[in-house]
């Protein structure tokens, strides 16, 4: 468990510094100049991001079963995910109707994901590393709501269709196989 959470802490921690110290994060970019900021920013990132892939697949199979959720529950999660990958593929695409309607889309995806996964897995491993992410995108709408980001202008609704239509395909993809190659488990209940 220790990897996961050492990359747990690592990914959501460089990701929480606009959250919990925006003037720090300020006065690094100030000092070391947005490029430089943004490669440490990402090679922190993709370090987190490593150490959580592998410190799941290290502690998942040996994590204790806290719950067992009922195959209903993961029937609601495969649902749920649907509406995750069209919310990430809104944010990929340009603003069309729902991106403004959504704020931001990359956080309601990735709330949706981690509930899904909340609902569908029981195991201790599970529950640090959706609850993690779950409690991050929380905190993290709240910052933006604070902050007062830039909700995009609404544009035409071909983004949205086309949204759609990748985010039901990559839906479609993760049922199918995609889940189970990158993940070694299926995601069909």
């Amino acid at each position: 468990m220790f990897i996961l959470i050492l990359g747990l802490l690592i990914f959501l921690g460089v990701h929480s510094v606009r959250i919990f110290a925006p003037a720090w994060r300020n006065r690094r970019i100030a000092v070391m100049g947005d490029g430089p900021w943004r490669g440490f920013y990402s090679l922190t990132a993709l370090i987190g991001f490593v150490l959580i892939a592998w410190g799941f697949s290290i502690a998942r199979p040996d994590a204790p079963v806290l719950y067992e959720p009922p195959v209903w529950m993961k029937h609601i999660a495969l649902a749920l995910m649907l509406f995750a990958f069209i919310s990430l593929m809104v944010f990929a695409f340009p603003a069309g109707r729902l991106k403004p309607a959504l704020k931001h889309p990359m956080l309601v995806s990735v709330k949706i994901w981690a509930l899904a996964h909340l609902l569908a897995n029981g195991d201790l491993a599970s529950l640090l590393l959706f609850g993690a992410f779950l409690a991050w995108a929380v905190a993290d709408r709240i910052s933006v709501k604070r902050r007062g980001d830039d909700i995009p202008a609404p544009g035409p609704a071909k983004w949205d269709m086309m949204a759609a239509i990748a985010g039901v395909l990559v839906y479609v993809l993760f049922v199918w196989k995609l889940h189970e190659w990158l993940f070694g488990v299926t995601s069909l209940p």
